[in-house]
């Protein structure tokens, strides 16, 4: 991949590498001007690690361009086209609401797409407007920032931008434009669109794309889209796993939201769950738990296996032979899964070595915070600052049972208690973005109130720090008789 684009006062620097796929996988479009922007908040770090230069961004002009009014020389001004199985069902989609900009190219020469949400109509949108409101571009913004905070892979945020106009939904809501950061926009319903609708030198070359793209390290491969279906089935496992050890619940995991890089992304219906209880499902439109806490890894199987699918005409030219060796591939997923999981566990509970009994103790505990409600969250935190109190998990007689048999596994460990507790420290999140905290940002928001989000924003900045400022965000919420409940966001 070549770039010759100059890079501008603000510091863009914008390649189009996707544009030289075949036609298919993308449409050209216009911009869809807004009426008056407004800059509602801009991720200065991420600015800087792009090559911009914040205080450009600020400016008018810029502002112009975070709300799609105007696009930056050698912008691509494309809608990306892909499928996906949404909830299970197969179906055609594409960018609806979204306009990539392009792929800006960092100082350090690695390559972000630069997308708008909410940029208006494409031809994908099938018959919606196009636009976002500025909850869910506000809640998405929290929300990736705090993923990344946390080490877990996702695309990130740049900005939001109110557009001066209303969008109409159940009432009409204040129109918003993110700026969205993403490895790229590549998804497993990327593949599923081009072995449905294109040929197989469209899947070939969307394959090779890939491969240049995200891991070009396979590229002399003997078999190298074997390679990145093993690849991609390792970056998924390790990605989902994560998701579990922090309590995250995506909400929503169609084929068109699992990225081919890897990354978190799509922040529609996700929560964080608070009480433990693997049934969890926080998304309305959920109503049968599919994507329920519980359900994530394996439907990471599922989307891998119709990503494998996809892929069958370039492993091997038998077919019962690229299905022996897709299948071959795709057993190894619950394993790579379990293993991250399992080691992600031992670190919460500062076991710094495998033994055997390591997999009874972590589920013990987990039945343990099931039976009693206990908080997630909250739990691993009290352990790693031995703080046990006011949970009843902690005054149960079967705790005290569990307890001795973990600190007699820690005891046998040849690393110092210190070791231990630093390592439960960098691996439980003293805070998380909980639900209502979320809640009572983007009500804020909506009245004109950022400050509520800014000081969340700070205080989910460095989920380790255990700073006592960040004392307040560990509060759960009041009890109430109502679940809580997550939406789409459209």
């Amino acid at each position: 991949m070549t770039k010759e684009n100059e890079t501008t006062q603000t510091g863009w620097s914008l390649d189009n590498s996707y544009t030289q796929l075949p036609k298919t996988f993308f449409s050209v479009i216009d911009v869809n001007p807004v009426r008056s922007p407004k800059l509602v908040v801009l991720n200065d770090t991420l600015a800087s690690s792009l090559g911009l230069d914040a205080q450009q961004l600020r400016k008018a002009e810029e502002i112009e361009v975070l709300a799609g009014n105007r696009v930056p020389e050698g912008a691509a001004k494309i809608a990306q086209a892909y499928a996906g199985h949404q909830f299970g069902h197969f179906t055609m989609l594409g960018d609806g609401r979204a306009l990539l900009v392009g792929e800006q190219i960092t100082p350090s020469g690695d390559r972000f797409d630069i997308q708008l949400k909410g940029s208006g109509r494409t031809p994908y949108s099938r018959g919606g407007d196009g636009r976002a409101a500025l909850g869910p571009m506000l809640r998405e913004y929290i929300i990736s920032e705090a993923m990344h905070a946390l080490g877990i892979p996702t695309t990130r945020s740049l900005s939001v931008v109110t557009t001066g106009e209303t969008v109409n939904r159940e009432t009409g809501l204040t129109g918003a434009i993110m700026t969205r950061v993403a490895a790229s926009h590549l998804r497993v319903g990327t593949f599923e669109f081009a072995a449905q609708w294109g040929s197989e030198e469209d899947l070939r070359s969307l394959a090779d794309y890939t491969i240049s793209r995200h891991y070009p390290h396979i590229e002399a491969s003997e078999n190298r889209y074997l390679s990145l279906l093993r690849e991609l089935i390792r970056r998924q496992a390790s990605l989902i796993a994560k998701w579990q050890l922090v309590g995250f619940i995506h909400g929503v995991m169609n084929t068109d939201n699992m990225t081919i890089s890897g990354e978190t992304i799509d922040y529609g219906p996700c929560a964080f769950m608070d009480v433990y209880d693997p049934e969890t499902v926080f998304s309305s439109i959920d109503v049968q738990g599919r994507y329920a806490y519980k359900n994530q890894p394996p439907i990471g199987g599922w989307n891998l296996a119709r990503l494998a699918e996809t892929l069958l005409p370039l492993l091997h030219k038998d077919q019962d032979e690229a299905v022996n060796l897709a299948q071959k591939e795709l057993t190894d997923y619950i394993e790579v899964y379990r293993s991250n999981w399992l080691a992600g566990m031992r670190a919460k509970l500062g076991i710094m070595n495998k033994e055997a009994g390591d997999e009874a103790l972590i589920e013990d505990f987990l039945s343990l915070m099931h039976k009693y409600r206990a908080d997630y969250t909250n739990t691993f935190r009290a352990l790693t600052a031995d703080q046990l109190e006011n949970m009843d998990l902690f005054k149960a007689p079967e705790f005290a049972e569990w307890q001795k048999r973990w600190h007699d596994r820690l005891d046998k460990q040849s690393e110092s208690k210190e070791a231990s507790r630093d390592l439960m420290r960098s691996s439980n999140p003293a805070v998380i973005p909980r639900n209502h905290r979320v809640e009572a940002a983007l009500e804020a928001a909506g009245q004109g109130d950022f400050i509520v989000m800014e000081k969340l924003l700070k205080a989910l900045s460095d989920p380790y720090a255990y700073s006592a400022e960040q004392a307040e965000y560990a509060d759960l919420p009041e009890p109430t008789l109502r679940p809580y409940r997550t939406f789409c966001g459209t």
